[in-house]
């Protein structure tokens, strides 16, 4: 197929809309069910490059989930632990595929974020990742191809409407790459940067000790920022993305954002939020927000009398601030990347008080000693690049 018509472009009064190749080849890509639009391709596309990367990169099958076109969770498929399992909503569906591992690490991390996600898969979807994503609000998947069983599942979606794309794997795109802009053209070199572990030699701290789990963790975390709007600060944890602030102008508000979510992560598993009790029959996303509120400062607003009756069996303890600060100084070997240099260790501050022992940026800071020197204070392990990552 040459090109696809599209409902409308980003917002319904953007009509017509299309994808085509510019050359008048065929398109890279087969629709197998349903009607993805716009907004679902551009998610498509970038979810697609960060996957394909991860896997070249580790060797294991990847997954993210895409939220206007940044992910809010990016994985690998290392088995999931008992805890991971049940804060993920999938300890009910026994033993995983790595793919299926992949995918439920990637949507559980930042499970808000990634509601109503689209999907990016670096495998063929197994029928456990098929199941898997069967059960949660989705707008559609891509991936290199489905088995049988896999496929039916997911035609099966939303009523039969479920976005189902097929990417041609073996696809290489043009060295140079173009978009338009209030008419005007702009024109630059794909960013063909490869991430491996050369881009970590340069280790600029007292302590040099890099295991090898950082080392995938650092992949991870620059692959994921390789496609996130930028501004942007990746928190990763045993192969997986934990926070990701996306899109801000300031850095230290990237460094907040995305460790609030890898705080919310960690909270998540805390025995105040895995002794929760909730109600029969209420679902997955209303159970998702209720343990936010809980773990938030609205804590007592879902204490409330009237309130907690609605979600949970039995009234919980109130999760004191005392309570979850000691339990995230449990937290510890995190990687944390910055799609930028941080220009002021206010940054490092951030990021370790949520448990990071590794962090990856490109340097180049007029302060970069005193990073340096925040980081020695703390033990930590930096790695500069060289390498800037922004992407818009």
């Amino acid at each position: 197929m040459k090109e696809i018509q599209l409902k409308y472009g980003c917002n319904p009064n953007q009509k017509p809309s299309r994808i085509f190749m510019e050359d008048g080849s065929e398109l890279p890509v087969t629709v197998l069910n349903g009607r993805p639009g716009y907004i679902n391709f551009l998610d498509a596309f970038n979810g697609w490059q960060l996957v394909k990367e991860l896997k070249a990169a580790t060797g294991l099958p990847a997954a993210t989930s895409f939220k206007h076109v940044s992910p809010a969770g990016a994985a690998v498929g290392l088995p999931l632990s008992d805890t991971l399992a049940k804060i993920y909503w999938v300890d009910d569906l026994g033993e995983l595929s790595p793919l299926a591992c992949a995918y439920a690490r990637a949507r559980g991390a930042d499970r808000m974020s990634s509601f109503g996600d689209f999907i990016a898969l670096s495998d063929v979807c197994d029928v456990d990742t098929a199941r898997l994503i069967k059960r949660e609000v989705s707008d559609g998947v891509i991936a290199p191809g489905y088995t049988e069983e896999a496929l039916e599942l997911l035609k099966a979606k939303k009523k039969g409407a479920y976005n189902v794309i097929q990417i041609d794997e073996s696809y290489v795109p043009a060295p140079i790459e173009r978009k338009q802009v209030y008419g005007i053209t702009f024109e630059q070199g794909r960013n063909e940067l490869v991430i491996n572990e050369e881009l970590f030699s340069n280790i600029v701290t007292k302590n040099k000790e890099l295991p090898e789990q950082a080392v995938i963790d650092m992949k991870i975390a620059l692959i994921t920022l390789k496609y996130t709007q930028s501004n942007s600060v990746c928190y990763v944890k045993d192969g997986q993305a934990i926070g990701i602030g996306a899109g801000q102008q300031s850095r230290i508000h990237c460094t907040r954002l995305a460790g609030q979510k890898a705080d919310n992560w960690f909270l998540r598993q805390s025995p105040q939020v895995m002794n929760l009790k909730f109600v029969d029959g209420l679902g997955r996303a209303d159970r998702d927000n209720a343990i936010d509120v809980y773990m938030g400062d609205e804590c007592m607003d879902v204490l409330a009398e009237g309130a907690w009756q609605r979600v949970f069996k039995e009234k919980p303890e109130e999760f004191t601030r005392e309570e979850k600060r000691a339990w995230l100084d449990s937290l510890t070997g995190v990687t944390v990347g910055s799609d930028a240099f941080f220009p002021f260790s206010d940054n490092v501050e951030r990021a370790h008080k949520s448990g990071v022992k590794y962090i990856v940026q490109p340097g180049g800071s007029v302060r970069d000693d005193a990073l340096i020197e925040c980081c020695d204070k703390y033990d930590m392990v930096m790695a500069f690049t060289g390498i800037r990552l922004f992407h818009h």
